[in-house]
């Protein structure tokens, strides 16, 4: 039985590792933005349990109002093709502010139709705000049983303790996220790529990369565009990975008939990762 007002979250969940050591906690910052649905879903980085690769999912309910789903998802490249599969048990949850945990158990057994697994109508809006949220923050975890059974040859490495991470949810206002690359002269560009100038959105830079004749499977019939994260700010604080919800547009200065596509994509912690691509055909240019 935890009590989160003796005690914060993170001292809470150091408890935790050392007593389960197939866990991965994650600690989300800024719950109520996935609560009214600014954002669709978040999952957790990767963790390894018996030699394989997993994350935690977490989304609104798909088709039931006002809940929360949790699963747990394989997604290591040791499972490729049609034919493999991993038996499990396994343990999804909350840590709670008072009383007694939150949490479903079930037996797990992922496939190439089905690679995740949970529950779907995990919890309420309104249990998750009595029970479970403190500053706008609440703990979720999965836990994986030491018995893992997958159908083709793999060296697992028996954890010592368990893992966790943070992760924090900021909105920024639309005035201070929009970024407009006007260019002039578009068809005497020369060269594979050109680069707008660094802009600052949340806590790092970021700028667009363009490939006027396309790049991967777009090279030769499109334009490609990319978003590209690059440092932070500041140097204080933590350097994890972002979680980015955008759109990239390509505006139609004739008709109006813009071209854009929404994304939510992960960055993970390099210093220039490229986030997304997307393809416009160039007969559309």
């Amino acid at each position: 039985m935890l009590k989160m007002g003796l005690t914060s979250f993170e001292d809470a969940i150091k408890e935790q590792l050392k007593e389960r050591k197939n866990a991965h906690f994650m600690l989300v910052d800024g719950m109520s933005k996935l609560l009214t649905e600014k954002v669709n879903n978040f999952q957790s980085l990767d963790f390894q349990v018996s030699g394989l690769k997993w994350r935690l999912l977490i989304q609104p309910a798909v088709g039931v109002k006002d809940y929360l789903s949790v699963a747990v998802w394989i997604i290591d490249e040791k499972c490729t093709g049609p034919n493999w599969e991993v038996k499990f048990n396994f343990k999804i949850g909350l840590l709670p502010q008072t009383g007694p945990e939150y949490f479903y158990v079930s037996v797990g057994c992922h496939n190439e139709k089905q690679p995740a697994q949970g529950v779907v109508k995990f919890i309420t809006h309104t249990q998750l705000k009595e029970r479970f949220l403190v500053n706008d923050k609440a703990v979720f975890y999965a836990e994986i049983s030491e018995e893992v059974i997958p159908n083709f040859p793999v060296i697992g490495i028996p954890r010592t303790m368990g893992t966790a991470e943070r992760f924090k949810l900021i909105e920024v206002a639309r005035n201070n996220s929009r970024f407009t690359w006007k260019i002039t002269k578009f068809s005497s560009f020369n060269g594979e790529e050109h680069s707008s100038y660094e802009f600052t959105v949340g806590p790092r830079r970021w700028k667009l990369v363009m490939y006027p004749r396309g790049t991967g499977d777009g090279k030769g019939n499109s334009l490609s565009l990319y978003l590209n994260a690059s440092n932070y700010v500041t140097n204080n604080g933590p350097k994890g990975r972002t979680f980015a919800v955008y759109k990239l547009r390509v505006l139609d200065q004739l008709h109006r008939n813009h071209f854009e596509i929404g994304m939510y994509v992960y960055v993970i912690i390099l210093l220039f990762s490229k986030l997304y691509i997307f393809y416009m055909h160039i007969s559309s240019i």
